[in-house]
């Protein structure tokens, strides 16, 4: 156990002082803060200038509303109209296609942002056409939408003898204020879905940050030692056993350097700006998780790396792992609207994917006991069974040199480890 401490001890220092730990340190969480937050608010944020639209409106009875409503509902902080609508064709009459040809020569020549095409059937069939450049400006289209939909509701109640303004007073807009309920039917938290999402999005960026910089770090520290011939020196005053022990320990300490750091700075935010991301004891059962989730993947990682014999080698497999930790990231949203769904709990059930799917399940909805219970323990032979596995693995592998073994290789020195 000396030597394995002393292996540790070497590994944690020599990787906690260098200036690309004490960076991370710090820019990993404003990157996960940033990359969570900015898309947001970037896409919510308000125009400083007016745009100019157009409309073609071959009906004739809804050029001059929507013009009315959409520079008059929507205003920039300077009180200006936030749109500024030109009515190119208002009617039946005329040729659409040469409408058409000169409306996209103004989208062309800059003149206009984009404009609406109203049909002469819209009031029947309501189908609207909108015509741009750029068709990612989804806060202008929805307006456009909202605006449109307004106009064209009033139009068919008129036609049916009921008054406009009865229908605007009929049309309400309500609030949706939601509260997370535990399982036993009691109130847990009050948030929204991006709040939700963010809290879950935290926490599997942290798993995934500690995962992969850990590991590869492992796999690095192989290589240059493999690299070097340090190694030979290394096995000589202790076993690969104890090597190996040594280099998992410490860092794994180096991880929970930073989780600690981080879960420091969540709680120093809490406190000061008063918001629980994740109530006290779904974080504490994501702690669990996320030791259990380095613990597995430092095994494969260091089962993987120390076949290896060049850094080429070593960023392709590294790059296999992760991917697999991608595939909770991606599986994000649909989590998000059905966290019981069976194949999302299946998933929860595969080793290498529990640690991240829980992180993402666990904030959004508490899985059933059982469930916890169960991943936790297959979690924990999980690891025995590749450390094991890494352990004959790394015995061997550490002192090979020139071409690295293939698959079948690898499952003799596992079965005769």
């Amino acid at each position: 156990m000396k030597k394995v401490l002393a292996v540790a001890r070497w590994e944690y220092i020599e990787k906690v002082r260098t200036k690309a730990f004490l960076i991370g340190l710090f820019l990993t969480p404003l990157i996960m803060i940033g990359m969570g937050v900015l898309p947001g608010l970037l896409a919510t944020q308000e125009d400083r200038a007016s745009k100019s639209i157009g409309i073609i409106d071959r009906t004739g009875e809804i050029g001059a509303a929507f013009i009315e409503r959409l520079q008059n509902n929507y205003t920039l902080p300077s009180k200006s109209p936030n749109y500024l609508v030109q009515l190119l064709a208002s009617g039946p009459t005329g040729d659409l296609e040469q409408q058409m040809a000169r409306a996209d020569g103004m989208v062309k020549d800059g003149a206009i942002e984009g404009y609406c095409l109203v049909r002469g059937t819209t009031l029947a069939d309501t189908t609207v056409e909108y015509r741009s450049l750029a068709v990612g400006d989804f806060v202008l289209q929805s307006r456009v939408e909202e605006t449109l939909r307004t106009i064209v509701a009033e139009r068919r109640a008129m036609l049916r003898g009921i008054d406009a303004n009865l229908l605007r007073e009929l049309r309400v807009k309500l609030d949706i204020h939601t509260t997370k309920l535990s399982k036993t039917g009691e109130k847990e938290q009050e948030g929204d879905f991006l709040t939700t999402f963010f809290s879950a999005y935290v926490f599997m960026m942290m798993l995934f940050t500690l995962i992969v910089g850990s590991g590869q770090a492992l796999v690095r520290s192989v290589i240059e030692e493999k690299s070097n011939r340090i190694v030979e020196v290394l096995v000589s005053s202790c076993s690969p056993t104890e090597l190996m022990a040594g280099k998992v320990l410490g860092l794994s300490g180096l991880g929970f350097t930073q989780i600690t750091f981080w879960t420091l700075l969540g709680v120093a935010a809490t406190v000061k700006f008063g918001i629980q991301i994740v109530p006290p004891a779904n974080a504490a059962i994501l702690i669990i998780y996320f030791i259990l989730g380095y613990l597995l993947y430092a095994g494969i990682f260091i089962a993987a790396g120390s076949p290896l014999t060049t850094e080429q080698a070593a960023q392709q497999v590294t790059s296999y792992l992760v991917l697999i930790l991608l595939i909770p990231i991606v599986l994000a949203f649909p989590a998000m609207k059905s966290p019981d769904a069976l194949w999302i709990r299946i998933l929860t059930f595969i080793p290498v994917l529990t640690p991240t799917m829980m992180a993402l399940r666990i904030p959004i909805q508490m899985p059933e006991p059982w469930e916890i219970l169960a991943t936790i323990g297959l979690m924990v032979l999980s690891i025995w069974g590749v450390m094991v596995a890494a352990g004959r693995i790394f015995r061997i592998g550490i002192l090979m040199t020139g071409k690295g073994p293939n698959l079948a290789e690898l499952l003799r020195w596992i079965r005769t480890g």
